[in-house]
């Protein structure tokens, strides 16, 4: 089974689960027949990754993978995103600029988030795929796109139809093969192959070894309902890897929800816990980590990587990268 990238680590599919089986099933028959997927399912279950697993089942798979995520795209922006601009197009627009359909040209184009765009940008999204054929904004030129398309919402958009917040025709278009992703709590056989993953590629990531699990704590992580999905689960290990990478990880190591404490259980009061909301963008939470961490050490960085279980070195290429302040280093 191929692998994918994803933020600098290569990760294989996990699909241990019956459900997950028979979802890569499914792919394996319709991918090479260049059909249209639409991926439908919560947060974080890995809707990006089944669509990365489509384009190496497929034909195109020697062609280029872009995804493209309407929900971070300002609608003013989302056209020419899509299909590129012309010099001058628009104030700002100092040179051309081709767009995520050029980009994919003989390969595949991953919209995700598809039910979060307005209804004007839908319009226009379905006169393309009705003809593949597009003009970059502020063109003259009509270009003929040869391109496979995969979609992924977790909106529901048979209800989205029918409450007039997604067009019905752009609805069929799409609905080609459309398979329902479970979430992680409906496939817990797929937790633990992930947790192994998850901790031998983010360890080597981070140049540390990988925490050891009490049986607790294992059991712990193995009967939480995981609402961030797959997402979720990777933060807690990376987490993990950075504070207990090399050590016994314990119950008291993860997130309160995960082990099942109440907030209110929790003293302030010389308190070494760091809140962190899952909402936040995975480089946001791991430098608010290390941030923590060197204030607590007040900059010195000698102590804050041994407490982090990182070397000096590793510390550094954090601060470098930006994710963190550049505080005076005291060794």
């Amino acid at each position: 089974m191929r692998t994918r990238r994803q933020d600098d680590v290569v990760f294989e599919p996990v699909m241990r689960s019956l459900s997950m089986r028979r979802i890569d099933q499914i792919l394996q028959t319709v991918a090479p027949k260049d059909v249209t997927v639409t991926l439908i399912g919560e947060s974080g279950t890995g809707k990006e990754i089944l669509a990365r697993r489509t384009h190496e089942l497929s034909k195109r798979r020697a062609g280029p993978f872009i995804p493209i995520n309407c929900a971070a795209i300002p609608d003013a922006l989302f056209e020419s995103e899509l299909f590129g601009h012309e010099k001058g197009a628009f104030t700002g627009a100092s040179e051309r600029s081709i767009g995520k359909v050029e980009a994919a040209e003989g390969g595949t184009l991953f919209l995700d988030e598809i039910g979060e765009l307005p209804l004007l940008l839908q319009a226009k999204l379905l006169r393309f795929l009705e003809s593949r054929r597009y003009m970059r904004v502020g063109g003259a030129k009509k270009m003929q796109a040869d391109v496979r398309l995969v979609f992924a919402t977790l909106r529901p958009l048979e209800q989205e139809v029918r409450e007039g917040r997604f067009r019905a025709d752009l609805y069929y278009r799409i609905q080609g093969v459309t398979l329902n992703v479970p979430s992680l709590r409906e496939r817990r056989a797929d937790i633990a192959p992930l947790i192994a993953q998850f901790a031998a590629q983010l360890s080597s990531r981070h140049g540390v070894e990988r925490p050891r699990l009490t049986r607790q704590a294992r059991a712990a992580m193995l009967q939480y309902d995981w609402p961030g999905n797959v997402r979720e689960l990777r933060n807690v290990v990376e987490t993990l890897c950075l504070l207990r990478g090399g050590r016994e990880a314990r119950l008291a190591d993860l997130p309160d929800p995960v082990r099942g404490a109440p907030k209110s259980s929790r003293s302030s009061a010389g308190s070494d816990t760091l809140t962190l909301s899952l909402d936040r963008p995975l480089d946001e939470m791991v430098g608010a980590i290390v941030q923590a961490v060197l204030d607590r050490e007040g900059g010195n960085r000698t102590q804050a990587a041994a407490r982090l279980g990182v070397s000096v070195r590793t510390l550094q290429r954090y601060v470098a990268s930006g994710r963190v302040a550049d505080l005076p280093s005291k060794r």
